[in-house]
């Protein structure tokens, strides 16, 4: 396939998943891998490390965009973000080790768990009768509870290449009680690290492409502030409905190439 199909295709495609990434606090790499698998053939391990060129700038746009909306709290963050960087590369190496058919099975089971928990939410916010229990903000939680969190995201980061944000966000809204958007700003904000370290460990084994995933980059950065807009204008149960859709939508791709 000629470059320049390869440029402008990944950089439409790009803007479609950044724009869903700003909305949707998820950096965009949870759609883009089933995406390079079925659409490109790649295997997964591949398509991991090629979404993760994609997903580390687009993160780091979105953090700034939710920001600007609303101040993050940057030290909770921080202590996630501390203790996802030797889980990230943990998990990476087991990744690394999986067959690929397998880790695409494990994969798709996860989004599905993490589907299934946003649609209860949905419904549940739909059918309250009375005003859900006051939102809180992290600043009033110990940062040991959010260092507990950044292990658990740091593992998902590394074996998925992505995810981390995807699940710590129903623990954050569910236990910790904070808006969807603000748990999806603490969730991204913890981690950017672990980004890093995921992608230097997929890059040094040959699993990522850069000539795909420079312009995926690209053309998501151009599309993110826009997704992140609409995020801060939706109602929050219609927020994790369109999340719930999003996630079954991804692991049908994701069981389409089993």
């Amino acid at each position: 396939m000629p470059w320049y199909f390869i440029a402008v295709g990944g950089l439409l495609s790009g803007a479609l998943i950044g724009f869903t990434g700003g909305l949707l606090g998820i950096g965009g790499g949870l759609l883009a891998i089933p995406l390079l698998g079925l659409l490109l053939g790649m295997d997964q391990q591949m398509a991991q490390g090629t979404a993760l060129i994609m997903v580390l700038p687009a993160v780091l746009l979105t953090v700034r965009k939710y920001n600007q909306n609303a101040r993050i709290d940057f030290h909770a963050a921080a202590a996630g973000a501390a203790s996802s960087i030797v889980c990230t590369w943990i998990g990476a190496r087991i990744a690394l080790g999986l067959d690929s058919a397998q880790l695409r099975l494990i994969y798709a089971v996860f989004v599905l768990g993490i589907a299934v928990f946003y649609f209860y939410q949905a419904w549940r916010g739909a059918r309250a009768r009375k005003p859900l229990a006051p939102r809180r903000q992290a600043g009033e939680f110990h940062k040991g509870w959010f260092a507990l969190i950044g292990t658990l995201a740091g593992l998902a980061g590394g074996i998925f290449g992505v995810g981390g944000s995807v699940l710590v966000v129903p623990l954050l809204t569910t236990f910790f009680r904070l808006s969807q958007t603000g748990a999806q700003a603490i969730a991204l904000s913890m981690i950017i690290p672990g980004i890093f370290v995921a992608l230097f460990t997929y890059a040094s084994h040959g699993q990522a492409d850069w000539l795909i995933g420079i312009p995926l980059a690209l053309g998501s950065i151009l599309m993110v502030p826009y997704g992140v807009r609409l995020a801060y204008a939706l109602p929050e149960p219609r927020l994790k409905l369109i999340f719930a859709c999003l996630l079954v939508v991804i692991m049908a791709l994701l069981l389409l190439k089993v």
